[in-house]
């Protein structure tokens, strides 16, 4: 079992992917599976991943 987000971001010749994860889990139980935990931020200008509670409150947010 996995604990914990993964976010990951990779740049090459200029341009960059970012990619995450989009489980929420509290303890052993899968709340969500399809939550968007990167965000694109400064008018699309910025890429930012969120983990942890941070995530699961945009989450709350949007509902």
């Amino acid at each position: 079992m996995f604990k914990g987000t993964t976010i990951l971001a990779i740049k090459r010749k200029g341009e960059v992917a970012i990619s995450g994860d989009g489980q929420i889990s509290i303890g052993n139980t899968i709340m969500k599976n399809s939550t968007k935990k990167i965000r694109k931020l400064y008018g699309d200008k910025v890429l930012s991943g969120f983990a942890g509670a941070s995530a699961d409150s945009i989450t709350l947010f949007e509902k």
